[in-house]
């Protein structure tokens, strides 16, 4: 702890310390979950359990709707804030960037086994009787799923870094998933759209979460595609070259996928694509509940206005944060993109949800309670000012005179 993080001898008052440090290492519980898993199994049918042991082959979704939900509401928020004086010595401690390092060879690792578990014909090391059953293999394809949209938020982490390295494990963590334009859309598009209509990942008021899916979706995707063909012809080139980001960033899948193929066979692809499609869901569904309703007015100019803390839907509870690098305090992620997670705090103004990003998740599978949840606080948000809500447009007339707004 740097000097100007002390307070004065004659104080009573102790130097500052992050409570979390070493909790932060809990971030590998994700990408080392299979591996536990395979211990799980094998313990289970030592112990004459065999009937139950391939239940932890599902040990990813478990984790995401059933333990952190639980463990969000025991543990409940974190409250703690890093000071000005000590956020420059925390923005640099290399520590935490090596706990987010960590997650990549993990996530590879873990990526192979599973590609293992999904075609070996004999795991009697595991006290399996020949391989997996469609059951277990799907079980753990969801499980790697889990892990992929993990590993799209750890790209998220290291993709707005400045230095060229984060970058490129950026990359290498969506190749998993197949969400290489992630890295170009999220950056330049979505912190730029953030809250407005013309944002694809920005939920509306009124839009369930399954017609937001594959707006976002495609409406990222080619929102990459324009920005980087827009860059390349700024430089007198098409788009058709690996310096196109979105091609690069793809070609890392493809080399990826096709050397699992070739280890392993073909019979690896469709639980490749289970889990990649899995994994990029999660990470819509977290897009969906971050800005659901919420709306930068426009300006006297036409402009809208600047992005501010009450534009993103933020949770402080601990156990999620610890799990998604600080995702959860997600305004001042807005606010300040390139600060890295460790110095991300909770910031006033900003709007909060009911609950942690794994309790809302599953919720938001559910489109008449998530509504039932959710409208009233967005209503509150701001003030029972309808007109002030980014409403889904087919919605809209039925919206605003429900609530009593202008058509």
């Amino acid at each position: 702890m740097t000097t100007s993080a002390m307070h004065s001898p004659d104080t009573a008052t102790p130097p500052w310390r992050d409570r979390k440090r070493y909790l932060w290492l809990l971030g590998l519980v994700a990408p080392t979950a299979l591996l536990l898993a395979a211990a799980l199994v094998w313990t289970f049918n030592q112990l004459g359990w065999q009937s139950v042991a391939p239940v932890w082959w599902w040990i990813g979704p478990l984790l995401v709707y059933v333990l952190l939900p639980i463990s969000d509401l025991f543990f409940g928020p974190d409250g703690q804030n890093p000071p000005d004086e000590v956020m420059e010595q925390l923005e640099h401690d290399r520590y935490y960037r090596y706990c987010v390092y960590a997650f990549i060879p993990f996530q590879l690792i873990s990526l192979v086994f599973a590609a293992y578990l999904w075609t070996a014909a004999d795991l009697s090391w595991l006290g399996n009787d020949g391989g997996l059953g469609l059951w277990s293999q799907i079980g753990v394809a969801l499980t790697v799923g889990v892990m992929g949209g993990v590993g799209i938020n750890t790209a998220h982490e290291l993709g707005h870094k400045k230095q060229s390295l984060e970058r490129r494990l950026s990359k290498v963590s969506l190749a998993q998933t197949g969400y290489g334009h992630f890295y170009i859309e999220h950056n330049r598009g979505h912190h730029v759209r953030v809250a407005t209509p013309e944002d694809p990942a920005s939920a509306r008021f009124a839009e369930s979460f399954w017609t937001f899916l594959p707006r976002s979706v495609w409406g990222s995707l080619r929102s990459a595609w324009s920005l980087e063909r827009t860059r390349l012809r700024r430089q007198g080139k098409g788009p058709w070259t690996l310096r196109n980001d979105v091609l690069n960033a793809w070609s890392m899948t493809v080399l990826l996928w096709g050397v699992l193929a070739v280890v392993f066979g073909p019979a690896v692809l469709p639980f490749l694509l289970i889990q990649a499609v899995y994994g990029f869901s999660l990470l819509e569904t977290v897009n969906y509940l971050e800005h659901y309703g919420l709306l930068r007015q426009r300006t006297a100019s036409g402009r809208y206005e600047r992005c501010t803390p009450e534009h993103s839907w933020n949770s402080d509870h601990i156990v999620t944060n610890i799990f998604l690098y600080h995702l959860q305090r997600h305004s001042d992620h807005h606010a300040n993109p390139t600060r890295r997670y460790q110095t991300l705090r909770s910031m006033a103004g900003a709007p909060n949800l009911p609950s942690g990003y794994a309790s809302m998740i599953t919720l938001a599978y559910f489109p008449p309670l998530w509504r039932r949840v959710m409208d009233h606080r967005v209503l509150n948000h701001y003030r029972d000012d309808i007109t002030r809500v980014n409403i889904q447009p087919g919605k809209r007339d039925r919206v605003l005179a429900e609530y009593g707004g202008a058509s």
